[in-house]
């Protein structure tokens, strides 16, 4: 059990039968009245974010989310296939449960697989991944001295902005939560 004086960021707890996660929290002590904690929870099973105010003596059960590292394996329709390292099996996630950075994934990378009492909701891309640009325009000579950017496909078929002198078959780094650029590796 965790009090809701002691939420900090990024602890989990159930409520009502949801899990939430604290995303940020603020110790209120106003001159009048008792103290409460005024919070921002997301759900970590639907994404919503919701501002609540809690008493500082309210108690809730703590939620333990499962992150396991799992290599992605291959798709088969809407399921996509992860395989646990250790023991070999194959879990299925559905489409509608992948985040929109996993069009950066290619096969067999490692992603962490989100679970909480054996169901999983969610997935977590790595941050920075290496790909070959497939198709881009080619650059000209004497087009470096501009930051100005011009589409490219990647080699899971991903598009990104790159800059003029990033020509087709060179491997670029992209952060996979903004979907930039990072430089070429």
């Amino acid at each position: 059990m965790i009090s809701a004086g002691d939420f900090r960021n990024g602890i989990t707890f159930e409520e009502d039968g949801q899990v939430l996660q604290v995303v940020e929290f603020q110790h209120v002590k106003p001159g009048k009245g008792a103290a409460f904690v005024r919070t921002k929870t997301k759900n970590v099973i639907t994404g919503s974010v919701v501002e609540k105010s809690y008493n500082p003596t309210a108690k809730f059960p703590t939620a333990f989310i499962e992150r396991k590292d799992m290599d992605y394996s291959y798709n088969d329709g809407d399921l996509y296939y992860f395989m646990d390292p250790e023991t070999f099996e194959m879990t299925p996630v559905n489409k509608a449960d992948l985040p929109d950075a996993f069009k950066f994934v290619k096969e067999n990378m490692v992603c962490k697989i989100l679970s909480y009492k054996g169901k999983v909701f969610g997935l977590e891309c790595p941050n920075f991944v290496d790909l070959e640009v497939t198709h881009t325009e080619p650059g000209l000579a004497g087009n470096t001295a501009t930051n100005t950017l011009k589409p490219a496909t990647l080699e899971t078929g991903a598009e990104v902005r790159v800059p003029l002198f990033i020509n087709e078959g060179e491997v670029i780094q992209i952060d996979t939560r903004t979907g930039e650029y990072m430089g070429r590796t």
